[in-house]
């Protein structure tokens, strides 16, 4: 769902403006403009010129345009220019944005006009921390997202797309040249990235074209998307292996080679791997990526603290149910180390146990898809597949992840589960892990919120992830409370999941605001939780290279528990958990702050 490599252009343009944009014209006008402009066409426009700094976003947007062939031969290019650019362009937008009389709008419009404001106001404020994140990193950067661009979202219809992904092919060398740039200017200001994260990304550079040049993933791929859609003429099937072997040889090959160059250089300069404290300005920063994140007011401590009474309430209910079924010796996560070791969770270690492991979830998802009555009013708005996260990405992706598909049902979602090693999918956790990425987590959630119609396409955005992520969370609570956990061992794993998200408050406002090294984020994540060494070191080094974003999950869970036991609580028999599903849903995502305003109007119009 991210797919750029300035993290701030990242998250704003290929999930803020991705979709069509709406074409609802509101009656707001600007004020003392020479020409009429509604607040809608205005949102169309800031869309359009969001869209126009990535020539890759835009052609997601026009794919099947008479446009398309401007874009779909394009890649993205980064630049220090086009940064700044990124921040003028939010902040002419926003000074736009007052001029519109937001008292003479509808209450939905004037909704709309507040959170495009409150994203552009928290654009603008970190514009002293314009050059703070990591373009160059372990888990989402250039080098392995690119790929995943070029073989799962470039189109393949007929022969001229193929030309388009050969000239995508030959802008590689530049496209890592502009990353290099950015990251050079950021090493001047003394903004480095931790040493690990500059390691890990020279290892798997050099995977990704290590061996001959007809074996990369970029043809590989190609050819088995040819294969499997029979769309090209046989002439140019024919010759497609050649043609793309050559192309990696020249282009995408260099590419790499130059960027493990330029990062051996910075490498004796990456002394650390401690949080972004050690940044300048570096306590500053994390105050505001903090808010960026979780989109309300709370600070650094009171997360930390909030995140230690969780891990204790968390715990306790956990060694209940522990002890009931015969684990009464050592700490919570001991003992769950120890079952996640006991063979009888665990799928066989081969391809046959890894697609054993697919085929599990598929059936997860398929029951509970069958389960929405009663919850909600409506269900996912396309299809979902469960796939494995391609092997060359394993090693430094996210443990599983969603990829939303297209409205019109041309392509499903995805969720997309990471299976380097069978132990981080114990049996006991297969429920829960499903319920967040896939219904009714994110693909519920993500796909009617494409589907939303007379509001503009910022409003379909998953950019804000306290709302994406605290709603996927809240959903694996609900689903319990749907009745699909009755097995002691799944409401384990369910509780573990929700441990896990606890921790996350505590380690990573430990180690970016009380200091921990990262070795003292691994020990208490793995000590509270039990959950493998693997994965509990992708997941701390995913902490100190995108801080921050991990403490959206149980704030935006808990702010959501905290909408609805409200909304309970004031309509008592009136209240109908399938109208607040919806009005969390079909709202559209937004601050949390601005959605407990949503939800109290929503609570007045009902009494």
């Amino acid at each position: 769902m991210k797919k750029l490599w300035n993290w701030h252009s990242l998250s704003l343009l290929l999930t803020l403006f991705l979709a069509a944009a709406a074409g609802t014209v509101s009656g707001a006008e600007t004020q003392g403009s020479d020409h009429s402009e509604s607040l809608h066409e205005f949102f169309d426009r800031v869309a359009s010129e969001r869209r126009s700094l990535s020539p890759q976003a835009m052609s997601a947007v026009m794919l099947g345009s008479e446009r398309e062939a401007e874009f779909l031969g394009r890649l993205d290019m980064p630049s220090v220019e086009g940064t700044r650019a990124e921040l003028s362009m939010a902040q002419r937008h926003r000074q736009e944005l007052s001029g519109f009389n937001r008292d003479g709008i509808s209450p939905q419009d004037q909704l709309s006009y507040d959170i495009l404001a409150w994203q552009l106001d928290q654009q603008i404020t970190g514009a002293e921390f314009l050059w703070h994140d990591f373009p160059v990193n372990q888990l989402m950067a250039i080098h392995n997202l690119l790929p995943g661009f070029m073989t799962g979202q470039h189109p393949l219809r007929n022969d001229t797309d193929v030309d388009f992904y050969l000239q995508r092919l030959a802008q590689f060398p530049a496209a890592f040249g502009g990353t290099i740039e950015v990251v050079a200017h950021r090493a001047e200001l003394g903004l480095l990235p931790p040493r690990f994260a500059i390691e890990k990304t020279i290892r798997d550079s050099r995977a990704f074209i290590d061996g001959p040049a007809a074996a990369n993933p970029l043809v590989i791929e190609m050819l088995a998307r040819a294969d499997r859609s029979d769309v090209l003429s046989q002439a140019r099937r024919d010759g497609l292996e050649a043609e793309l072997t050559e192309a990696v040889e020249r282009h995408v090959v260099p590419a790499y080679q130059q960027l493990v160059d330029y990062l051996e250089t910075l490498l004796p300069r990456a002394e650390s791997n401690d949080g972004v404290w050690r940044l300048p300005q570096g306590d500053a920063f994390y105050r505001w990526v903090l808010r960026d994140h979780t989109t309300t007011d709370l600070g650094p401590a009171e997360i930390h603290r909030l995140g230690l009474r969780e891990v204790e309430r968390i715990a306790a209910e956990m060694d209940e149910i522990l002890c009931g079924e015969g684990y009464c010796e050592g700490g919570v996560g001991e003992r769950m180390a120890a079952l996640n070791a006991e063979p009888r969770f665990l799928f066989e270690d081969s391809a046959a146990g890894r697609a054993a492991i697919l085929e599990a979830y598929r059936d997860i998802v398929a029951e509970i898809g069958q389960g929405l009555e009663g919850w909600f009013h409506d269900g996912p708005a396309y299809e979902l597949e469960v796939q494995r996260v391609p092997v060359y990405r394993e090693a430094t992706s996210f443990g599983a992840y969603y990829m939303r598909g297209l409205p019109d049902g041309s392509r499903p979602g995805v969720f997309f589960a990471n299976l380097r090693a069978v132990e981080e999918h114990p049996r006991f956790g297969h429920r829960t892990l499903a319920y967040h990425e896939a219904i009714p987590g994110h693909h519920l959630q993500i796909s009617r919120m494409q589907v939303m119609e007379d509001v503009p396409d910022f409003r379909r955005s998953v950019r804000l992830h306290a709302h994406a992520e605290g709603w996927a969370l809240y959903a694996e609570r609900l689903a319990w409370e749907m009745g699909f956990h009755e097995d002691p061992f799944d409401n384990l794993g369910r509780l573990q999941a929700e441990l896990f998200r606890a921790v996350r408050l505590v380690v990573d406002t430990g180690m970016h605001f009380k200091r921990w090294s990262r070795e003292q984020g691994i020990d208490y994540m793995r000590t509270v939780t039990g959950m493998p060494l693997s994965d509990v070191e992708a997941e701390i080094e995913r902490y100190l290279v995108i801080p921050g974003q991990a403490c959206s999950f149980k704030v935006g869970m808990m702010r959501m528990q905290a909408m609805r036991a409200r909304a309970e609580e004031a309509l008592g028999e009136r209240f109908d958990i399938r109208d607040f599903h919806r009005l969390i849903l079909d709202s559209g995502a937004m601050p949390l702050e601005l959605l407990d305003r949503v939800v109290d109007d929503w609570i007045v119009t009902k009494t």
